[in-house]
């Protein structure tokens, strides 16, 4: 017997797959010594490069389903020499992933092909129907100074999350491997690379990243924190994206003794779903900010069919139903479900909410 969404998770594990492949290319070809995200930087080529590869494989299998994502392609149809680096990507890639091209589909034909097929995510989203979020490249900075980012990409159905996948190229393969300070930079060695992924009431799973068919897959779970002394939790790496200060705080009230690690991207959220962290807080730094779908999507899932719970600071579920940003929403609390509560409650006291 299939499982619900079945076809829906394979395509997304392989899409996702092929675009984290181009990813690494750019990095090794172009990203090293580069510091920021101008027009023609490595971050920009990877960007469309990915979303490109993403949007192809679903629009050749679920060609009804509307797509929000972040890149537009407006820049690439004025710059030809940025948009024709771009398709070379594009066009080797797709020609060197042999073992999941039978099952993908959806080969790009021509640089012009491209640009509409990155256009094509520009779904305002909402609450009905069913529509795909895709970040090809969450984490810039994380991305450009060789730590962790993550490429993601998730399906909800009438606002909610059914299938989340995300390819974090950096994170070790091990889910065993703690974390570690130094995991937000240099980690592009061998023995890295995990899919994360999870279908809505069938559990989370990991496997390595790989280079064409999908490598065996295991179960992942949160891991459960007797002592919440010894916990972990993450935050993001710059101070504009999270409240360390207040995140500091909470830690204190917690009895945490262990320093916060400090990563891009959602590998915060494949990270703590696996046992390697514990805790992962995003705190509001200003009161008109709207996080991004595609920001939250997928990691929310996996973290959930791991056995956390995720939250905003009011206690409230994450809300996809709104459009292209979590407008309902301030902040984000995940953690083990049995803890979660504690969590909140000290985040609500230290937030004075």
């Amino acid at each position: 017997m299939t499982s619900l969404y079945a076809k829906e998770l394979e395509v997304a594990q392989l899409a996702v797959q092929r675009a984290a492949r181009l990813t690494k290319r750019v990095f090794h070809e172009k990203a090293k010594g580069t510091v920021s995200k101008d027009d023609k930087s490595p971050v920009t080529i990877g960007d469309f490069g990915a979303q490109a590869l993403i949007i192809a494989a679903l629009q050749h299998h679920f060609p009804a389903d509307e797509i929000v994502a972040e890149e537009e392609a407006a820049q690439l149809r004025t710059d030809a020499p940025l948009r024709e680096q771009i398709w070379d990507l594009v066009s080797t890639t797709q020609l060197d992933d042999v073992a999941a091209e039978g099952f993908l589909g959806g080969r790009i034909p021509g640089a012009d092909a491209m640009l509409d097929l990155i256009d094509r995510g520009n779904s305002p989203g909402g609450a009905r129907g069913r529509i795909w979020a895709i970040d090809p490249i969450d984490g810039t900075k994380g991305f450009l100074r060789g730590g962790q980012y993550a490429v993601c990409l998730a399906l909800m159905v009438d606002g909610d999350v059914k299938v989340g996948v995300l390819g974090c190229p950096n994170l070790p393969v091990d889910d065993a491997a703690p974390l570690t300070a130094d995991i937000g930079a240099n980690q592009t060695d061998e023995g890295r690379g995990v899919l994360f992924s999870a279908v809505v009431g069938q559990g989370a799973t990991s496997r390595p990243l790989g280079t064409g068919a999908l490598a065996e897959g295991k179960k992942i779970s949160m891991k459960p924190i007797t002592e919440m002394s010894s916990a972990t939790f993450c935050e993001s790496v710059e101070s504009g994206h999270s409240n360390q200060s207040d995140s500091a705080q909470i830690a204190q009230k917690l009895n945490i003794t262990n320093p916060s690690v400090r990563m891009d991207s959602q590998a915060k959220y494949g990270s703590i779903a696996r046992g390697a962290g514990d805790i992962y807080l995003r705190l509001p730094t200003s009161k008109t900010y709207q996080e991004k779908i595609w920001d939250h999507a997928a990691g929310d899932l996996i973290v959930r069919e791991a056995g956390g719970q995720v939250t905003d600071t009011t206690g409230s579920r994450l809300d996809f139903s709104r459009g292209r940003t979590l407008a309902a929403n301030k902040g984000v609390v995940a953690a083990p479900a049995a803890v979660h509560g504690q969590v909140l409650k000290v985040v609500q006291e230290v937030l004075g909410l």
